[in-house]
């Protein structure tokens, strides 16, 4: 099909009725065994589902249908600590955080987004005659209360 003849299915109805006979039809889907094995397809399923909510490298360790990976305990230091999950409970925490089909992660477009991190948010504090935040990394590690009266002036406390 060209360019030109998907034209008429810019309108939402008129979409609807092309995809009706598809909706119709019954489905046979057909699905040769794994080559090498489920191990195979686990690992090359891994390298794209990796991205979304944990990196291979956090993953410590999975036997007897039992999850180990890596955290990070943000209420104590950010200490790193190992939690232990069943497989099923893992699979759920981990589609938590897989998006819906057509939604995007917002940190990768507007203001903020990696290749305007540098000159954009620059030209707002230009534009609002703002200067460039300074941020001192202190000594201690500070307790979020106090990160954000440094923040703010004002205390939650």
């Amino acid at each position: 099909m060209t360019v030109k003849a998907l034209e008429p299915l810019r309108v939402p109805r008129a979409f609807v009725r092309y995809l009706a006979p598809v909706r119709q039809a019954e489905w046979v889907v057909y699905a040769k065994p794994p080559f090498g094995g489920p191990e195979n397809v686990l690992e090359y399923l891994g390298r794209f589902t990796h991205r979304v909510a944990i990196a291979n490298n956090r993953l410590t360790d999975f036997a007897d249908g039992m999850v180990c990976f890596r955290w990070e305990d943000y209420r104590h230091e950010s200490r790193q600590k190992v939690r232990r999950l069943d497989e099923q409970e893992f699979i759920r925490r981990f589609l938590l955080h897989v998006l819906p089909d057509g939604f995007q992660r917002i940190r990768h477009y507007g203001l903020l987004a990696n290749r305007h991190r540098a000159i954009k948010p620059a030209r707002c504090r230009q534009l609002l005659a703002e200067p460039a935040p300074v941020f001192e990394k202190p000594d201690t590690p500070l307790d979020y209360r106090d990160r954000y009266q440094l923040l703010t002036g004002k205390s939650l406390r």
